[in-house]
């Protein structure tokens, strides 16, 4: 089935875990190209923090069919 997921900082996404989003956490911009690499498969929907989206570029729509969100800052 699939998923939604977070990539940004920890005090904007934590929440959404407990609707079971996966969220991974990034404070800079290293983590959050981190972060990008294991991002699961089966995500369909990907929010993006402000930072994180900015941290990442473009890399996120190089996967197709997913659906990218940023959250206002």
């Amino acid at each position: 089935m699939p998923t939604a997921a977070l990539i940004g900082e920890a005090v904007r996404t934590g929440g959404f875990a407990l609707a079971g989003a996966v969220v991974i956490t990034a404070e800079d911009a290293e983590q959050a190209r981190a972060a990008w690499g294991p991002l699961p498969a089966d995500v369909a929907v990907l929010v993006l923090t402000a930072s994180a989206a900015a941290w990442l570029g473009d890399i996120p729509r190089s996967r197709p069919g997913l659906l990218i969100a940023v959250m206002q800052a």
